[in-house]
């Protein structure tokens, strides 16, 4: 049992060394979501501040 544990816990380890610096750099659609997130948070503001003024 021992044995299956170790085993279990250094597929894991593996894993995620291999998986996580993949994480580093984004994408083009990580980047497109983050345009995407800035242009609705900008046209929200607008909206507030010109209800704000009414």
């Amino acid at each position: 049992m021992k044995l299956i544990e170790t085993i279990a816990a250094a597929l894991l380890m593996s894993t995620l060394m291999i998986t996580l610096p993949g994480c580093d750099k984004d994408g083009p659609m990580e980047e497109a979501g983050e345009e995407i997130d800035d242009t609705v948070e900008e046209t929200g503001d607008a909206i507030k501040d010109a209800t704000d003024g009414n």
